[in-house]
């Protein structure tokens, strides 16, 4: 293609990206070169915990092009998700708190659907080799993000741009056309705040874009597998998919706009669901009411065990207890050791709230 055909067609493709429901869209190259020393240094530091996947393919992750040969160009997209303006934490410690992102249908499903739509258009004017990705390959997508002009990386790692804050979701097109990548680098507009480092329940966030995931909540409570280290639950407070408090602290999200997507619109009355809900949900109401949700990323047994450490941390009441109590049961009956023992460690915590609430009475 010549110069200005290229030219003409990346404009195509903006207009194109924002009918497919695509805030925006940015252009770069493959050479993350910049980026693979504090990734392989993060590596080294075992920070990723369980997720061994993010130790494999490495090389894959860090030349794009090595993981689809032939690629030139990689065109990130943003799509926002909010669907309220002001999204919040529900201080209210019987509410169930799940991460925004988690609440509508799986964004996996929606963003690919849309990249393969874009990338098919542009196919019809120009024949190209591509493929689509949303955080489903060894794809560095927030350098990628940065690189393409879409924001920068902020003290939180995730992609803050000025726009849209960081309430959106990322996915790439990897395509072996020769588009005029972004050259000019997004500044870093964090400065000397820290909101989201002081706010941090678990004080995973140990240093700006540094984050040892082993203490995040998002992995505690999705990627992570076995047992809620004991020396955590108390901070993960009522938070039972995810966590959101390092965005709702960042002041660049007042800018976070909302999302016109049905597809992310809560399910289920999920952003105003209580722990007594959902602990009233046996496996097969758990599987029929996430079907299609990224809530699958858990299986049953590690969705009773979040909601057994948020109702550990909630206030005691007659009502919450039989619920758990109705869990243990099942939880015995399925011979789900893991499951069981924080069921109990939950009952105790509200037993002991209970006795101190009495013991304060008395003194009064």
């Amino acid at each position: 293609m010549k110069s200005r055909e290229i030219i003409a067609l990346q404009r195509q493709i903006h207009e194109w990206a924002r009918e497919l429901g695509f805030q925006q869209v940015g252009f770069t190259d493959t050479d993350l070169s910049a980026y693979s020393p504090d990734y392989r240094q993060w590596l080294a530091k075992r920070f990723y915990g369980e997720m061994n996947y993010m130790a494999r393919n490495v090389e894959k992750r860090v030349d794009p092009s090595a993981l689809l040969p032939g690629t030139v160009c990689i065109i990130s997209a943003l799509m926002n998700y909010l669907t309220e303006d002001s999204p919040r934490l529900n201080d209210d410690p019987n509410a169930a708190n799940i991460s925004q992102y988690a609440l509508g249908r799986d964004y996996h499903k929606t963003v690919r659907k849309r990249l393969n739509q874009l990338a098919e258009r542009i196919e019809r004017h120009v024949d190209h080799k591509f493929r689509a990705f949303v955080d489903s390959a060894p794809v560095l997508e927030k350098p990628l993000a940065s690189k393409a002009g879409l924001g920068w990386i902020g003290k939180h790692t995730l992609v803050l741009n000025e726009e849209a804050g960081s309430f959106f979701f990322l996915g790439e097109i990897f395509t072996n056309i020769p588009f005029n990548p972004n050259e000019e680098t997004v500044e870093d507009r964090c400065g000397a705040c820290r909101a989201c480092i002081n706010v941090c329940p678990t004080q995973a966030i140990i240093g700006p874009r540094q984050l040892d995931a082993r203490r995040c909540i998002s992995y505690l409570t999705i990627e992570h597998k076995g047992a809620i280290p004991v020396e955590f639950r108390k901070a993960i407070g009522n938070r039972v998919f995810g966590c959101d408090d390092c965005q709702l602290i960042c002041p660049w999200n007042r800018f976070a706009r909302t999302s016109i997507e049905t597809d992310f619109t809560p399910r289920h009355g999920l952003d105003n669901a209580t722990l007594i809900d959902l602990l009233a949900w046996d496996e097969a109401t758990f599987l029929k009411r996430t079907e299609g949700m990224a809530l699958r990323r858990v299986n049953f047994s590690q969705w009773v065990r979040n909601l057994a450490v948020a109702a550990g941390n909630a206030k005691p009441s007659t009502s919450l207890k039989v619920a758990l109590e109705g869990q243990c049961s099942k939880a015995q009956e399925r011979g789900d050791e893991m499951c069981l023992e924080h069921l109990e460690w939950a009952l105790n915590q509200l037993e002991s709230a209970d006795l101190a609430s009495e013991s304060a009475r008395d003194k009064a």
